[in-house]
């Protein structure tokens, strides 16, 4: 019998699992573990192949596991969660023959080639060149970016902290918000806006900023706050958005992203209805002298539920893929 492999894409919050058979990209078995419930990846890992029913004659041989931090090291430590371990130990501790261990933004970025049209909502149009590079970017529980380029048997992946490259603000609202963030926590990156406790700290901002009151206490509730006709939670969404067409249209410039930019993560899926509402594509098209390069770029919001799961599946076996 083929044993199948292990795929996962763990986060701040959660670690996804599922099963791949070998040569083939589409996960099964996918089950999501809260991290908070594991005192680290081995543990978790074990508990999610009891769960599919593999003991230690039918548990896989070879994983590919992605993660939201730095991985190119044997010791990885999460950015957003307390996990850190040495890969060799957990190789042996799993009885793993192979290991995979990519950054969680270049499982992302490797899934776009696997994702089918309905997975895709376009919200600029562009000329995509099918062989130019591609961008991943997008806020969760931190600020994910990667990039992709073509090689000759396989698109090639780019790690990237770029999340916390230094915020910029381009108005005079912005000056002021990166006074109160710098003020908050000395050197603000992008990351500290554009992140789900993020969106929560720029709605406190501009509370702070207006002498209001805040309401909200969560980031779903400003979301919910804004839908319900906040103004002020309002003004946070929308802002929030324009930051991050900012931040990405200056991302596809630097990697020269004429293939595409896809944005990835789970709190944009849930903020489609804003993004036309917003000035995300004003902002990701005002660069200067620039402009026209990047209103060329067509960019894409990928709804795919576990995307992550898929690129894991991609890299297992794509010889680009350290």
């Amino acid at each position: 019998m083929t044993r199948p492999a292990l795929i996962g894409d763990i986060g701040g919050t959660n670690a996804r699992f599922a099963l791949v058979t070998p040569g083939e990209h589409a996960p099964r078995e996918s089950i999501a573990l809260p991290c908070a419930d594991y005192p680290g990846l081995v543990e978790a890992v074990r508990d999610y192949l009891a769960r599919v029913g593999l003991d230690a004659d039918t548990a896989p041989r070879e994983a590919c596991l992605a993660f939201a931090c730095p991985t190119h090291t044997d010791r990885i430590q999460l950015s957003n969660n307390p996990w850190h371990f040495s890969r060799r130990e957990v190789q042996a501790a799993l009885g793993l023959t192979r290991l995979k261990v990519i950054n969680d933004f270049i499982a992302q970025a490797l899934s776009v080639s696997h994702l089918g049209a309905d997975e895709l909502v376009e919200i600029h149009p562009g000329i995509p060149q099918p062989a130019g590079p591609r961008l991943a970017i997008g806020p969760g529980t931190g600020l994910g970016m990667a990039g992709l380029i073509p090689t000759r048997h396989a698109w090639r992946p780019l790690g990237s902290e770029g999340g916390h490259a230094t915020f910029a603000p381009t108005d005079e609202r912005e000056q002021n918000l990166l006074r109160h963030f710098r003020h908050r926590y000395g050197r603000v990156s992008v990351e500290r806006i554009l992140c789900g406790q993020g969106l929560l700290d720029l709605y406190l901002a501009h509370c702070s900023l207006k002498g209001a009151n805040p309401s909200c206490r969560t980031p779903p509730e400003v979301t919910a706050a804004a839908a319900g006709g906040d103004a002020i939670a309002r003004d946070t969404l929308l802002r929030f958005l324009k930051i991050l067409g900012d931040v990405c249209g200056d991302a596809a410039l630097t990697l020269g992203a004429r293939g595409g930019v896809y944005l990835c993560g789970g709190i944009l899926p849930r903020l489609l209805e804003w993004l036309p509402q917003s000035r995300f594509v004003e902002a990701f098209t005002a660069k200067g002298r620039m402009s026209d390069y990047n209103r060329a770029i067509p960019v894409r919001v990928v709804t795919a539920p576990w995307p992550g799961l898929l690129g894991a599946a991609e890299a297992l076996h794509n010889e680009e893929v350290e």
